[in-house]
């Protein structure tokens, strides 16, 4: 039998690794809402992988609670992640950036190969090729920084321009273009700050227009598309970043008003 996995949170995207897993013979421990991590950690066997799937908004205080023990072999998913967000940790996780979705009554859906780095590397990869799910193994951590920023550029900039123009991403690209451009520009300024590091606009540009192009009936906004403005304008007020497009937008969609 394969090595155990943990996977803490078992909402959409953690039923697709715990699936994922025990296709793979792997069996599959669910640490639920609520559950002590430490007292789990003394009931199953060593393990292989712990997927960190809860809600983003959880993220944060759930990696406190991680056991140390775990700390090796943790893998992280979650939007919006860069490397600030897992400083706290003693050793640095695996990471994967999502480029599926999984919606409640729905199959998979795939946008990009999901670009994966870290020791969970290999189990993962051979994992979510057992759903069809296709990923990309990274070889170091700045390519791993580049594609995280590349994927925050994605959702930001149409969550962001979305809740003025709505639509999909193929009538955020066709119809308002130069908008997307200079929001996506501002976001990267604010992701620049958190990362303390500069990235190539022009190779991103592209490769975030290959992006919108991967779903064209992608929806531009969601329910968290405020709050992600909200947080995008916290951070530049913070580094005191101007991003004008960004708080007309605000004003626009009343936005923390």
């Amino acid at each position: 039998m394969k090595q155990a996995v943990v996977v803490i949170g078992m909402g959409e995207m953690g039923s697709v690794f715990a699936r994922a897993f025990l296709k793979q013979g792997h069996p599959v421990y669910p640490v639920l809402r609520g559950q002590n991590m430490e007292q789990v950690t003394a009931s199953i066997p060593p393990v292989q992988c712990v997927v960190l799937a809860v809600a983003e908004a959880d993220l944060a205080d759930t990696l406190k609670k991680v056991p140390q023990v775990w700390h090796h072999c943790l893998c992280l998913l979650h939007n919006e992640l860069l490397p600030r967000d897992w400083k706290t940790l003693s050793l640095p996780p695996s990471v994967i950036s999502v480029w599926f979705e999984k919606k409640k009554g729905q199959d998979v859906k795939v946008l990009l190969p999901s670009p994966v780095y870290g020791g969970c590397q290999s189990p993962i990869i051979e994992a979510l090729a057992s759903l069809g799910i296709p990923t990309k193994p990274l070889a170091d951590s700045p390519t791993l920084t580049y594609e995280l920023v590349l994927k925050n550029l994605y959702i930001l900039s149409t969550n962001i321009a979305g809740l003025i123009t709505g639509g999909t991403t193929a009538q955020l690209k066709s119809d308002h273009l130069a908008l997307a451009r200079t929001v996506a520009e501002e976001v990267l300024q604010i992701q620049q700050w958190l990362c303390g590091e500069s990235f190539d606009w022009q190779m991103l540009w592209q490769d975030l227009l290959t992006a919108y192009d991967s779903d064209p009936d992608h929806q531009c906004t969601g329910r968290a598309a405020p709050v992600r403005l909200e947080r995008a304008l916290a951070f530049a007020d913070e580094a005191g970043l101007a991003v004008p497009q960004c708080r007309q937008i605000a004003s626009k969609a009343q936005v923390g008003i």
